[in-house]
């Protein structure tokens, strides 16, 4: 009996459920299209985009996903030579850095060749053949391994990485500490560069913290305000890696108070509340502390260098966060100086980093259009 209900009863269901299924589709497209045909959404979105083009700003697929700001001509041509094989640019572009003491310009340079020299190092071994002792090329050679051991590893989770490839990041990776360790020997005393490129080591194999503390020292007695070194001890000292939240804000606080104006350093609080926030709404970035710490990386920034080489990545932070507390006209205003280029926090950590800038700086451009109409 209870077989031959269902049998019955089984085509009605279907049926039911069938019809069911039609009218939800029929109500849901019918709200798209009325959406799409609402005279007042299709003229506001044209005056939105009349108003990005009055300002000439790139749409997304103009934006350059590997880069976070224009890049020295004179390094494009020395990337460019390194590919087909040439050092020679690549070693005078390093020899310049340490003539001049510029060690943000040359951790910056290296990590661009290293970035080379994993994919290939032919280049790399002519280099080292025709200048042995060649701090440049020890100290790419070191950066390059790094490079190549978390390329072993894959950009996966930790239960996504197969044995093999844990086997073969280790394995690199234990490599450089030699690497890194002759490249210190070899560089200019005052040269911060080896240390900073250790770091990624550390955070790779897991340094306890006084191993790391014994890195900073090496690193904060030659460069105290070292941008790239404090990015990455950062993320050694945050929870994902070998610290915790509060190590890491300890951290951030403690470089940005320490620093003089124009060092960036005061970007730090900003980048550790990055990595941490886990929440889903913006309220956590609109508190008195956080609006404090966007004025004072917007003053930093207004102080430093123009030509500082991590000047960008600092701006392309501070447009996010000014966006998040709707303050549209200095939002504005950091996204035009850094468009065209989105490679940079936070956009790199999006799934459609060209389209996530766009879509925030196409609205505070709207809505400071509209402050400015209002005022």
């Amino acid at each position: 009996m209870k077989i031959l209900l269902w049998v019955v009863l089984t085509p009605v269901v279907l049926l039911v459920l069938g019809v069911g299924v039609y009218f939800l589709k029929a109500i849901v497209q019918g709200a798209i299209e009325g959406w799409r045909s609402d005279p007042d959404a299709e003229e506001a979105t044209a005056r939105a985009a009349e108003r990005v083009a009055a300002l000439g700003l790139l749409p997304p697929e103009r934006q350059h996903t590997k880069l976070a700001a224009p890049q020295p001509q004179a390094l494009t041509v020395a990337l460019a030579a390194a590919r087909a094989g040439d050092w020679e640019p690549a070693a005078a572009l390093l020899d310049g850095t340490a003539a001049a003491r510029d060690w943000e310009r040359r951790t910056a340079y290296c990590e661009k060749f290293a970035d080379v020299g994993a994919e290939d190092d032919a280049w790399l071994l002519s280099w080292e053949a025709a200048r042995p002792d060649d701090p440049g090329a020890a100290l790419v050679r070191a950066r390059s391994s790094v490079f190549l051991a978390w390329r072993i590893r894959g950009a996966k989770r930790a239960r996504y990485t197969t044995s093999e490839q844990f086997e073969g990041f280790h394995r690199t990776l234990a490599r450089t500490r030699g690497e890194h360790a002759r490249a210190a020997e070899l560089a200019p005393h005052d040269d911060p560069s080896p240390y900073v490129g250790e770091i990624w080591t550390a955070i790779g194999l897991g340094y306890p913290h006084e191993e790391m503390h014994r890195i900073w020292r090496d690193i904060t007695s030659r460069a105290p305000h070292h941008y790239e070194a404090h990015f990455s001890a950062l993320q050694y000292w945050c929870g994902k890696w070998h610290g915790s939240e509060e190590l890491a804000r300890a951290f951030a606080v403690r470089a940005a108070a320490e620093a003089p104006p124009g060092t960036l350093m005061r970007a730090f609080p900003l980048i550790a509340h990055f990595e941490h926030d886990e929440s889903d709404s913006a309220d956590v970035d609109r508190t008195p502390e956080m609006y404090a710490a966007v004025d004072a990386a917007l003053a930093d920034a207004a102080a430093a260098d123009p030509d500082h080489p991590r000047l960008a990545e600092v701006r392309h932070l501070l447009a996010y966060y000014l966006y998040l507390q709707d303050r549209w006209e200095p939002a504005l205003e950091q996204f035009r100086l850094v468009d065209g280029y989105v490679d940079a926090l936070p956009w790199r950590y999006k799934g459609d980093p060209a389209g996530e800038f766009c879509r925030m700086r196409d609205e505070s451009a709207v809505n400071a259009a509209d402050e400015r109409g209002a005022a």
